[in-house]
């Protein structure tokens, strides 16, 4: 049963590692046509390693946003691995020195493969560390095989890259939005057409990049005014 349960965690998790690396590849050519070399590109990847974050650094500067402005919204956008690292620290129940390396393994995908096998510690730990390796591996492969196709082209920006950035952020947001409960789906779609509404009204107002981290404090306000509604009184 044991060796059934780590071949299904093991294909799981390689499958997921396929798709996102295959995914790196318009990363790898995004960066490049925004003026990043292929030692930056494949910096963000080997050491920031959470696509949406990555995205936006080099949505952003390729827009013309500032460096500042750029980093605070991959910050943002990062921020959600630190709640996932307070909701793993119980399932996995690591030894302090494997904590680092497990910290920069912390993403949607390792997450959610943990929390999947979570019928015991041992079980968890493989299933979070296999897919957290498979999808670094094959991440940061796939960038650089993007980076280096694109850096062969003249004008990379020929590719109509600029496209692929919002496109890419769609892809990663659509699955948020659906949850098992309705009223939470409801919920996440405002947020989000709230959100883009605000990023789109002052686009012409502000310098790239800024609008984004508008349109975060919608949702920051909702989670916020959500939170104090659900919390019982007396």
């Amino acid at each position: 049963m044991n060796n059934s349960k780590n071949r299904e965690i093991h294909l799981n998790a390689l499958s997921i590692g396929l798709a996102t690396g295959a995914y790196a590849l318009s990363f790898g050519a995004i960066s490049i046509a925004s003026g990043l070399d292929f030692w930056q590109t494949q910096t963000l990847s080997l050491f920031m390693f959470t696509g949406a974050s990555q995205f936006a650094l080099v949505g952003v500067i390729g827009a013309g946003g500032g460096a500042l402005v750029a980093v605070v919204t991959a910050l943002l956008l990062g921020a959600r691995n630190s709640l996932y690292s307070l909701s793993l620290s119980p399932v996995l129940q690591l030894r302090r020195r494997y904590v680092p390396f497990a910290a920069q393994l912390t993403i949607d995908e390792s997450t959610g493969m943990a929390f999947k096998y979570n019928s015991s510690r041992n079980i968890s730990r493989r299933a979070f560390f296999a897919t957290g390796l498979s999808v670094y591996i094959l991440w940061n492969i796939g960038t650089a095989l993007g980076s280096l196709g694109a850096s062969q082209l003249s004008d990379p920006g020929m590719l109509g890259l600029d496209a692929a950035i919002p496109a890419g952020f769609l892809a990663l947001l659509w699955p948020r939005l659906v949850n098992s409960s309705p009223r939470e789906n409801r919920k996440m779609i405002s947020v989000a057409i709230v959100s883009a509404l605000v990023a789109f009204l002052l686009i012409p107002i502000l310098r790239p990049g800024l609008p984004v981290l508008a349109s975060a404090l919608v949702a920051v306000g909702a989670s916020f005014m959500w939170g104090k509604k659900d919390t019982p009184c007396g």
